[in-house]
């Protein structure tokens, strides 16, 4: 018999779908320990040890070399998504462990469920959930929400429209550009990007590839983008040079009124710089989906601070639900699922998506 030791799922909906798979035992683990340092390596170890396969889920639990090099006994590690750069995969390579992907693509089937069709590329649930942030925010729909269920004032503030504003998306990729779409024909709104190699010929590239004219989309420097947007959406891939892309000195450059939109990656913004400046009501707000440790420690500032009073700006979270909806993790799980029976039957060759 084998074992699977399967990391981070908070939903609880993963053991269905191994539960077909014969001689196999699973074992789910649902508290996130991150490998951050010594005491918490050893403590993964030592959960991890006896496993020889391993479900992760997207970065929830990073795989670093030291974590990796602890575990003698892992020969498959499986994650989601197309990658996963939270996974050291020059060590993998050396310790001769095989990372494969769920990408949330493969046309499959299980035994139990019915078919699974995750969401379309050009209607991503990660856009959807940028924009329910964004919509949450400028209607204050978290705030009087709260002040009608604890008897507070019928109405607390104003809200805001999209209409003929600005959105500034920080990255022009599938995901940014599908956001820019979303705000130009779902909310009217002009739309300003940079990234660090864009150009006007990509962005109408971009734009005409995403069924809107051309122009529509202009390529701004970081400093216009941030000093003419309403509202500043992270749509950037996280890496060395990406990292700290949002500080104190852009946060300055913003709007008071405009609000700040993560749903990327939490180290994309200087999360110092932001606590500082939305304490200080430097801008009309941040809604924030990643954050620099998850999940978000119980003391963070975060999650304690009363956002929206005493001069601090407006404040909305959500725990990193970007593509956490019911169709994409259950298209993950399968898919999962179908990478361990192929490896139990067929052995380390027929598993796919293997990343290199």
């Amino acid at each position: 018999m084998s074992s699977l030791a399967v990391l981070d799922d908070y939903a609880g909906i993963a053991p269905k779908y191994f539960k077909h798979i014969h001689n196999l035992k699973v074992d789910s683990f649902p508290d996130t320990i991150p490998p951050t340092n010594a005491d918490n390596i050893k403590a993964l170890a030592a959960r991890l040890a006896e496993y020889p396969i391993i479900s992760s889920m997207r970065e929830r639990t990073p795989f670093n070399k030291e974590l990796l090099a602890a575990l003698p006994n892992l020969k498959l590690l499986i994650t989601t998504a197309k990658r996963n750069r939270s996974i050291d995969m020059a060590a993998a390579r050396e310790l001769g462990i095989v990372v494969a992907t769920a990408p949330g693509t493969r046309n499959i089937t299980h035994p139990e469920l019915p078919p699974l069709v995750a969401p379309s590329p050009e209607y991503d649930a990660t856009t959807q959930h940028c924009f329910a942030l964004i919509l949450a925010l400028a209607s204050r729909i978290p705030m009087e929400d709260a002040a009608l269920r604890s008897g507070g004032p019928f109405q607390t503030g104003l809200g805001f429209t999209l209409s003929n504003k600005s959105f500034g998306a920080i990255g022009l990729g599938r995901l940014g550009t599908n956001a820019a779409r979303t705000a130009i024909l779902g909310f009217g709104m002009t739309v300003v990007s940079w990234s660090a190699n864009l150009t006007q010929e990509k962005a109408d590239d971009a734009a005409q590839n995403a069924g809107l004219p051309k122009g529509s989309i202009k390529a701004v420097s970081k400093e216009e983008l941030l000093k003419t947007a309403d509202v500043v959406s992270m749509h950037y891939v996280l890496s060395d040079r990406s990292r700290g892309t949002i500080g104190a000195a852009e946060i300055a450059m913003m709007k008071k009124n405009a609000i700040l939109v993560n749903t990327s990656r939490g180290l994309l913004i200087n999360e110092k710089a932001l606590l500082d400046a939305l304490n200080r009501g430097a801008i009309r707000g941040a809604a924030l989906d990643v954050f620099d440790v998850e999940p978000l420690p119980l003391e963070s500032l975060w999650r304690t601070t009363a956002w929206g009073q005493d001069g601090r700006s407006l404040v909305v979270l959500s725990p990193h639900m970007g593509y956490v909806n019911d169709e994409t993790m259950q298209k993950f799980y399968a898919e999962q699922a179908d990478t361990v029976q192929r490896y139990l039957t067929e052995g380390i060759e027929a598993v796919p998506d293997v990343l290199n």
